[in-house]
């Protein structure tokens, strides 16, 4: 097992990993969370053995809740080609010849929910998924792959209403509208996702590989258009409109136990 700041990696055998979120009480992401993220990704892009990639979450609450703003200052220089390191980390997962599968419970909301758009296959709980993107409410807009990746999972419209309404979306309207391939009640979740895990471990590496490179030339965003928005996204951190809403975020995180638990309906009552 490999132990890193705020996931652990169980490398089960040459051929299948365990990724286990765990930084409790919310499992946010931070900078460092980020580095460590892109360096697993070059370990899977490099090993000639491994077919599948598990990823999960030890809180049962908060699969990923979202970036942690307060570390934002901590970020990495970009990489060649003005790639953020969360970019090219999203790439990478993508593009690697294993298969990266995100079991999901709890909430998975902004870069959280951009981590699970990058993986090739999405299972959720019926009861305790949750999913947003909730940007907008704060005077952001998501700069991690979702507006790319949302659109070409469910469409324009689908996407949009996602987008900019910051709302939750349970796991059946997920499923619903193609976001994630399977909402499955929480007592079979586990043993469905273990069984499809076996089942393609059992194939040869070359065509689970190989479907998956063909199946990318049509699936996958633009390397431009992820850039243009991470860019976007930078610059609305700069205005004085969405500094006061982030001050809101912060402020109802630190005071109210709810916030985080609902934070979907507690972005639409910012203005109010």
């Amino acid at each position: 097992m490999t132990i890193k700041k705020d996931f652990q990696v169980t490398r089960h055998s040459p051929d299948f990993w365990h990724v286990t979120f765990d930084n409790p009480p919310l499992n946010l992401i931070g900078p460092a969370t980020i580095n460590d993220l892109n360096e697993l990704a070059r370990e899977m892009e490099a090993d000639p053995e491994l077919k599948v990639v598990l990823f999960d979450s030890a809180n049962p609450e908060f699969f990923i809740a979202h970036f942690d703003m307060s570390r934002a200052g901590e970020a990495q220089p970009d990489m060649p080609g003005g790639r953020s390191v969360w970019i090219d980390f999203t790439e990478r997962l993508s593009q690697s010849p294993a298969i990266s599968i995100a079991s999901v419970r709890g909430r998975a909301r902004g870069v959280g929910n951009e981590m699970l758009l990058a993986c090739d296959l999405r299972f959720a709980s019926l009861e305790k998924a949750i999913f947003c993107q909730p940007e907008v409410a704060f005077g952001l807009v998501p700069g991690g792959g979702a507006i790319e990746r949302l659109t070409l999972l469910m469409g324009r419209g689908r996407a949009l209403e996602m987008l900019l309404g910051s709302d939750d979306f349970d796991a059946a309207t997920a499923e619903r509208y193609g976001m994630i391939n399977r909402a499955l009640p929480d007592h079979e979740l586990d043993g469905f996702v273990a069984e499809f895990i076996r089942r393609i471990r059992s194939f040869d590496r070359e065509g689970l590989s190989t479907v998956k490179q063909l199946v990318n030339r049509h699936g996958l965003p633009n390397a431009d258009d992820l850039i243009a928005s991470t860019n976007a996204f930078r610059r609305a951190t700069s205005l004085e409109s969405t500094r006061k809403r982030l001050g809101q975020l912060a402020e109802g995180a630190r005071t109210n136990p709810d916030f985080e638990r609902r934070l979907g309906y507690h972005a639409g009552q910012l203005s109010r």
